[in-house]
């Protein structure tokens, strides 16, 4: 069984940054996809970005040029760096993990393995 546990969320105002990380209790991840999720108040829970094991990155829309995901399979661990803030990304943050060998999927649904979350709230 793989665990993920997410930290670095927090209240921040809008137009700041926060960077959260992940960690991944498996003895390797540099055979999977990793990403992060969101689910804001109202919303479904969405794929934000995704990092392939080869470092290929994609974003959603709503994060293109103010996330950065990056992974560091020596200390397990996924990051996204979030500038540019706004109340719109108030959200519940979620790690998350594909089983090995399988590629990044565009849906937030078919990832296998998602943490607790941490949450992420911007005021205005």
């Amino acid at each position: 069984q793989l665990h993920l546990v997410e930290s670095g969320g927090g209240s921040v105002q809008a137009g700041g940054s926060l960077v959260l990380s992940c960690s991944v209790s498996t003895s390797i991840t540099s055979d999977r996809c990793l990403g992060w999720l969101r689910q804001g108040p109202m919303n479904e829970r969405e794929r934000v970005a995704a990092i392939s094991p080869s470092g290929i990155t994609s974003y959603a829309d709503s994060a293109k040029g103010r996330f950065t995901v990056s992974r560091d399979d020596a200390r397990k661990t996924l990051y996204l760096q979030m500038s540019s803030l706004n109340p719109e990304d108030t959200a519940m943050y979620y790690c998350a993990a594909t089983e090995s060998f399988t590629a990044c999927p565009l849906s937030a649904s078919r990832f296998k393995y998602v943490g607790q979350g941490t949450q992420v709230t911007v005021s205005s």
